[in-house]
């Protein structure tokens, strides 16, 4: 991404969790410059390498910026780097534009649209599919929507997080409205493999056999065969995705629907096997793990 006078512009990243350090690293790898920000300062410095700058708030890391990207695990951390006094909206120049990275609500991507819109800013929601892994090596869906132009201007900074960049000719709180309903995809699969897997562990067949027979032909999906792996494995730790995000997640998705009047059982049914799993103090294990309340219920240890 550059200026109009064909200089490197100055991009700025806030957010180097599980998802956001391997973001960064692949931006930098593309030969983007970054100044950085995590409220946790060693994890700004894991990354230091040339190109890069840590700044001590996000406000200076979004000043003179052309482009913001945050990648932060909920709701509240995005309204406290972007609302904060020393936060983005406040800094950001006018034409610039801030990339939301994270799963949020559809609520708080308006609410961002309309206080960036003010500030003559843009605004783009670009929620991703992907575990750190898939973060990690690129691999990423990255799902964008917002003014088209500002979309355009910065494919350069979306293209290289991931293997395919949909754009969605629609408000950016649509894009976040698709994160949520592909999760509910993801974690309806969790779901559904932990009751298959209690059922054939039940029928005297080993998981691993009955995942190569459905992975392998029925579903030939990675996200099955690696979600399943896991489930089989019973391989909970460490967490690429861990219980109380998911929880986080099932919740906006509720929420959504029931902003939308879009009913869901499938969903509130799942929100109550997660916090079953939060009350046995499953929250830092991987959010497949919710595959094991099935299995309790099956009388299987």
């Amino acid at each position: 991404m550059t200026t109009d006078q064909g200089q490197k512009a100055k991009i700025a990243f806030i957010g180097l969790g599980n998802m956001g350090l391997p973001i960064a690293r692949n931006l930098l790898k593309a030969g983007h410059d970054l100044t950085v920000y995590n409220r946790t300062r060693s994890r700004a410095e894991d990354l230091r390498t040339s190109g890069m700058e840590i700044a001590d708030s996000p406000a200076a890391a979004s000043l003179g910026a052309a482009a913001v990207m945050t990648m932060l695990a909920d709701d509240r951390a995005v309204e406290q780097v972007v609302f904060a006094a020393d936060g983005v909206l406040g800094a950001l120049p006018p034409g610039g534009v801030h990339i939301s990275l994270s799963t949020i609500s559809p609520a708080l991507s308006r609410r961002l649209t309309a206080a960036h819109r003010e500030r003559s800013q843009a605004y783009i929601a670009a929620p991703v599919f992907g575990r750190p892994e898939a973060a990690e090596a690129a691999k990423l869906v990255v799902v964008a929507a917002g003014p088209p132009e500002a979309v355009e201007r910065c494919r350069p900074l979306l293209e290289p997080i991931g293997r395919k960049l949909f754009v969605l000719d629609v408000e950016p709180s649509a894009a976040n409205v698709v994160k949520l309903a592909g999760n509910f995809l993801i974690v309806s699969m969790l779901e559904t493999l932990g009751e298959a897997f209690a059922l054939v562990r039940k029928g005297g067949v080993d998981p691993k056999q009955f995942l190569e027979i459905t992975a392998g032909s029925i579903f030939q999906s990675p996200v099955y065969e690696n979600y399943g792996k896991i489930i089989a494995e019973r391989r909970f730790e460490p967490a690429g995705f861990n219980m109380t995000l998911g929880m986080k997640d099932v919740r906006l998705l509720l929420g959504a629907a029931e902003e939308l009047a879009a009913p869901l059982p499938l969903a509130s049914m799942i929100h109550d096997h997660m916090l079953s799993a939060i009350a046995r103090g499953q929250t830092e294990i991987d959010w497949s793990a919710i595959a094991e309340i099935a299995a309790e219920n099956a009388g299987l240890q």
